[in-house]
């Protein structure tokens, strides 16, 4: 494993290489790779030909000879030429970070939007390195006999061959991307509010989310254990019901293929009610690692707290020291204050499905409604339609029920209900 550590990087926090060394070998664990060796290699100024300086190529591929490894890992993004001499050097399969992210979601991916998202990354990736260590591709093949002349070369029949790949998966994506807006469309209809999880990889996402719905999410301890993205429904304390949703992990220098490649899953954050950012609130590198979550939103057109409600949950406190965690939980009291939970152990989360309930019920109107006796249908349909804040029974006028809805739900009350309908708070809406 060669991490690259770049000098002076602007606009970017100052993480610490160990930090980022361990991160990438929790990325190879993640794909069942065994790390024999480590090395940090400060960068000053990338060499064109290996990125690395001749030095340092020379003593991993010492290394290398007496250790004989299998594949050797480069923490940064290399170009086809810099693969291709640094395999030559140390005579050896060399992957860059996007590779390795690439065959972690290559493994992980289950349904069939999700390996078909993975391939458009991998063959877009691929289509860049046709020249890498291949010895054929300089070879022409024949003319197929109408027009004559010398043919196209293995190169350029292989980049044919991806682009009409590309063009069927994106076709299919396109595909994908319509189901998802009409399951969308036929959600708003019901409509029930969506909550989406975001946050780094390996935050607890996962784990929240089986906590909150009582769901068999596949959740472990390995960075991307989630690719797919799953929707469970959840009832709030209140009564209020919600959908909520889990997505794919972030992570720092996420490849541009992969952003890309994944929109179509990461547009249930752009559809969400409210956005949901775990945190890993007991790992070193927790600011950096939001910093990183918020720049993948910003790159999606997702900006928190403006157009979509924002809730950050502070997770793993169960790994903090007592009184650290103490003081967390106490904070979590205050509206705009981050919610401590551990997911693990299930402390904080009442306070958290609290606080969601809040936030999502912020634009609901509440309302009294008055109701005959004799009006059985309009009771039920009363309670299928909204939130029974209080019932009483009161002579003459029968049944006066309160209740909160959101507008769509308010005004097809208002609709159903003429007249026997009084608006007690809201947003200001007069039907």
């Amino acid at each position: 494993m060669v991490h690259v550590e770049p000098k002076g990087r602007s606009g970017s926090f100052d993480r610490d290489a160990e930090a980022r060394l361990a991160e990438a070998v929790g990325l190879a664990a993640a794909i069942g790779l065994s790390v024999v060796a480590r090395h940090i290699v400060p960068l000053a100024r990338a060499t064109p030909a290996t990125l690395i300086g001749s030095g340092k190529v020379e003593e991993v591929a010492g290394e290398a000879r007496a250790l004989e490894p299998e594949v050797i890992i480069v923490n940064a993004q290399l170009s086809p030429v810099q693969q291709r001499n640094l395999e030559r050097a140390w005579k050896t399969k060399v992957l860059d970070r996007t590779a390795l992210i690439l065959e972690i979601f290559g493994e992980r991916a289950r349904t069939r939007e999700g390996r078909l998202q993975v391939e458009f990354a991998h063959l877009t990736y691929q289509r860049s390195r046709l020249v890498r260590s291949w010895t054929h591709l300089e070879r022409q093949r024949g003319g197929f006999g109408f027009l004559g002349g010398p043919g196209e070369t293995q190169i350029e029949t292989d980049r044919r061959l991806i682009g009409e790949r590309l063009a069927r998966i994106r076709s299919e994506l396109e595909g994908v991307k319509r189901t998802r807006g009409l399951q969308r469309r036929a959600r708003k209809r019901v409509p029930f509010p969506v909550i989406a999880l975001v946050g780094y990889t390996n935050a607890g996402k996962s784990t929240l989310f089986n906590k909150l719905t009582a769901a068999d999410v596949f959740a472990k301890d390995v960075l991307f254990a989630t690719l797919d993205p799953t929707m469970r429904g959840v009832r709030l304390p209140g009564g209020t019901k919600a959908i909520l949703s889990d997505t794919v992990g972030f992570i720092a220098d996420l490849p541009h293929e992969l952003v890309a490649a994944f929109r179509a899953t990461l547009e249930e954050v752009l559809e969400a009610d409210v956005i949901v950012h775990v945190r890993d609130s007991a790992h070193l590198e927790t600011e950096a690692q939001k910093a990183d979550v918020l720049k993948v939103l910003a790159e999606l057109g997702v900006e928190p707290g403006r157009e979509h409600p924002f809730v950050e949950v502070l997770n793993k406190i169960d790994l903090l020291e007592p009184n650290v965690r103490d003081g967390m939980l106490a904070r979590s009291v205050r509206p705009d204050a981050p919610v401590a939970v551990s997911a693990l152990t299930g402390e904080g989360v009442p306070a958290l499905l609290a606080r969601l309930e809040v936030v999502v019920t912020g634009g609901n109107i509440v309302f009294r409604l008055e109701l005959e006796p004799s009006d059985g249908e309009g009771l039920a349909w009363a309670y299928r339609h909204g939130r029974v804040l209080d019932r009483r029974e009161e002579a003459p006028s029968g049944v006066v029920l309160m209740l909160s809805a959101n507008p769509q739900d308010a005004e097809k009350f208002a609709n159903r209900f003429q007249g026997k309908m009084h608006i007690t708070q809201g947003p200001g809406r007069k039907f």
